[in-house]
């Protein structure tokens, strides 16, 4: 049975024109449609989001809270039917899609309870008979696009401190992946929520492009994509001057110093490499290892990558690694491995499709590994987006470093060494927005996920993600 879906509009699902079709990554088959939202739908959206901010932005926070908190709840109850049709949407792994719901769900109780903590200032008097106040407002109704790597996990990022400042949200999940969004934004929308503070719509892009950026009511625009994207919405943006919060794309590398824990930085190398099969912005997509110690880290990086097993989000146990989310990802990753051996590149496994019979007829590509690397190729350059990693070396610190700041990006890199004064003063000169130390785990609900250079513009993440939707306001008065 194929299942049908809708956009999700003022409280309601929406019958729109014409479909998108939904496939399983693992074996290539339709397993869902969903209607396309029209030109009046769009609109309908955006008026019904305006007037929910009408009220919703007028609610006590402890109100909000509350309802977030409730949201919460209600998105963990629904965890496993939401992570199951994530896993069929996406390909990863379900216990893994189940994991990103109930981290969504954390990320709303987070930004609830930082909903009660928005305060303001009282500046200095500029004269004995005036005083001022600097409050901060909800800057209004917000257009919210994720990318299907993560599609619930990041729309929580933008819908839950968006909903805790007093926003309303316009939501637009990927056309690979919009089941498991639908149901999460219906999830929410159950505890509470004003009709219309909370939507999902699906179809045109350029339609709903068109739509969004040149109404002045749409305030702004949160989005998780590619940099090409980012750019095309920086343009757009400048028809009504909305303000933009980009988490775009990144090239992170993975810097192995002699005197890391071996063990731990190949473990951790081949873990971020090829978790979710690659398709992560802060995916290790170069590893640069000190040359003393280059050909026995690529040596067991290889042994430990031939190691991982492909298969099929419900399998059990789980996978390593699951299918790319469509068949351009399988051309895109070709493109890659083509060019290196062109440029003198060494395939040292991988580089194909895997020749297991049951994988044959779903989106997967074995994880490959490329050394003997040269700075023109695309491994170097550009965001792969799939499971495939280069290998080069570096001699020192300032080659490390050079290396490492060489491209476009920066959104995460990774440092492992024990000594921490080298640490510090080599995370220091990173342009990068994060950088974890001896770990692979670089974001947190807690702290601040910026991109630097082309990987993005404002934060998400932490208290800072929070001000990202909120508007200063200068208030003035005579004594």
């Amino acid at each position: 049975m194929v299942l049908r879906y809708s956009s999700f509009i003022n409280g309601i699902e929406q019958e729109g024109e014409g479909e998108i079709k939904v496939v399983d990554p693992s074996n290539g088959k339709v397993f869902a449609t969903v209607s396309k939202v029209t030109a009046s739908q769009i609109e309908e959206a955006i008026e019904g989001a305006y007037r929910a901010f009408q009220s919703w932005s007028q609610k006590l926070a402890s109100e909000r809270a509350h309802i977030l908190f409730r949201a919460a709840d209600k998105v963990r109850e629904k965890a496993k039917d939401i992570g199951h049709l994530l896993a069929q949407e996406q390909g990863k792994a379900f216990p893994d899609a189940e994991k990103e719901v109930l981290g969504a769900a954390d990320c709303l109780e987070y930004y609830g309870s930082l909903a009660m903590n928005i305060v303001g200032e009282i500046p200095p008097n500029s004269a004995s008979h005036l005083q001022s106040l600097a409050i901060r407002q909800p800057v209004g109704v917000v257009f919210a696009v994720a990318a299907w790597n993560y599609p619930v996990s990041l729309i929580s990022w933008k819908v839950a401190p968006a909903l805790a400042a007093g926003c309303t949200v316009i939501v637009k999940p990927s056309r690979e992946t919009p089941l498991s969004t639908i149901e999460f934004v219906k999830a929410i929308n159950e505890t509470g929520l004003p009709t219309g503070a909370l939507n999902v719509i699906i179809g045109d892009n350029t339609l709903i492009s068109q739509k969004i950026f040149s109404d002045p009511r749409i305030r702004l625009v949160a989005l998780t994509g590619s940099t090409e994207t980012g750019k095309e919405f920086i343009k757009a943006s400048a028809q009504t001057v909305k303000k933009l919060i980009l988490e775009l794309g990144g090239h992170s590398p993975f810097m192995v110093f002699s005197d890391a824990d071996f063990e731990k930085a190949v473990k951790d190398g081949v873990k971020r490499a090829f978790r979710n099969t690659g398709q992560i912005c802060n995916s290790v997509n170069r590893i640069l290892v000190e040359g003393k110690i280059k050909d026995s880290y690529i040596k067991a990086f290889v042994e430990a990558t031939q190691k991982l097993r492909l298969g099929g989000a419900f399998e059990e146990p789980a996978p390593d690694l699951g299918p790319l989310v469509n068949q351009a990802g399988i051309e895109r990753i070709k493109d890659f491995v083509e060019d290196a051996q062109a440029k003198g590149g060494k395939v040292l496994c991988g580089g194909k499709k895997p020749d297991d019979p049951r994988l044959q007829e779903g989106f997967f590509f074995e994880p490959t590994v490329i050394t003997e690397v040269t700075p023109d190729m695309k491994i170097m350059n550009e965001e792969p987006f799939g499971p495939i990693v280069a290998i080069d070396s570096f001699q020192s610190i300032e080659e490390a470093i050079e290396k490492a700041n060489g491209v476009r990006y920066g959104l995460v890199a990774y440092l492992y060494t024990q000594d921490m004064k080298k640490a510090f003063r080599v995370a220091e000169r990173l342009e990068w927005g994060s950088v974890a130390i001896n770990n692979i785990s670089p974001d947190s609900l807690y702290a601040p996920y910026p991109g630097w250079k082309e990987s993005g513009l404002g934060v998400e993440l932490g208290h800072q993600g929070l001000d990202e939707y909120l508007e200063w306001k200068h208030i003035k008065w005579e004594i």
